[in-house]
């Protein structure tokens, strides 16, 4: 076993499933549950925690894409295509979720000693390739160049991304979050995300180099493992590994008590958001 992996085999985890719930929700409330979960667990106030999440079409803006000259038209393209946009508040840039696509939090602790940057990307890693046993090391990390939201911790089989990772930290609380495009076509998320930087730039020279978008480079682990593998397969393998890492999984939402805390975050969450997607 890895280092990376014993930081996943503990006691006790708490698991928190939205894959199913929480999909006519706006996305923003789940950045406000991972603010909230990494507050809990960083203060040592709740066990670690895996959170699944699942929206209906949302793109979720990096800070950069809202800087975006042309983002004013951007973003009515993108509604009138069905989705809505959102501006999230971890690192990166703009990434597409819908039912096809499943979002996983794996959120720590550094109460007691502190996790890095690159031990948390290779932490959910781990977690990754032993979900996708069929898959194992084909499944690569390093910065998959033409995908949208690039970052040296892609995720990807055979060069072709069907993942990416990112970080939100609070309170001593690690928030590692993967999107996994486990259903649909890769290519066609890439598209629209082509286009929201062919509209959101319009040949305007910027100082920050946004990624030329090349769909042929992503894809689903449906189309990559040739399975009909669905979120809710996933989420079933999910709770079998949690159960292989852990000496009890304690299933749930937030206890009353603890609503008080998502409620703060999830209005600042949502207050911010109103300030970003203010377009001059």
């Amino acid at each position: 076993m890895s280092h990376y992996e014993s930081l996943l085999q503990i006691p006790k985890w708490h698991f928190m499933d939205e894959s199913m719930t929480g999909r006519s929700r706006s996305a923003l409330e789940s950045f406000a549950a991972d603010d909230t979960l990494c507050h809990l667990v960083g203060q040592q106030m709740s066990s670690p925690t895996v959170r699944t999440w699942v929206h209906n079409k949302t793109v979720v803006l990096g800070i950069q894409d809202h800087r975006l000259p042309h983002i004013a038209e951007a973003i009515p393209m993108l509604e009138h295509a069905g989705y809505n946009v959102i501006v999230r508040n971890s690192g990166g840039l703009a990434v597409v979720l819908d039912e096809g696509v499943l979002n996983i939090s794996i959120v720590l602790s550094e109460h007691d000693s502190s996790i890095d940057i690159p031990t948390g990307y290779e932490v959910m890693l781990a977690f990754v390739r032993r979900l996708f046993p069929e898959a194992g090391d084909r499944i690569a990390a390093y910065e998959i160049v033409g995908s949208y939201c690039p970052g040296s911790y892609d995720l990807s089989i055979d060069g072709l991304k069907f993942a990416g990772i990112s970080q939100r930290r609070l309170r001593q609380g690690i928030a590692v979050q993967v999107y996994l495009c486990v259903e649909g076509s890769g290519a066609e998320r890439a598209e629209l995300i082509r286009d929201l930087y062919d509209i959101g730039l319009q040949g305007v020279e910027t100082k920050f180099s946004y990624p030329a978008i090349k769909p042929e480079v992503m894809a689903s682990l449906a189309e990559l493992l040739e399975l009909p593998i669905t979120v809710n397969d996933v989420v079933i393998r999910l709770q079998i590994l949690l159960r292989e890492l852990a000496d009890e999984v304690v299933m749930g939402s937030f206890r009353p008590e603890e609503m008080e805390l998502y409620t703060f975050y999830l209005n600042r969450v949502v207050e911010r958001n109103k300030k970003m997607l203010i377009t001059e």
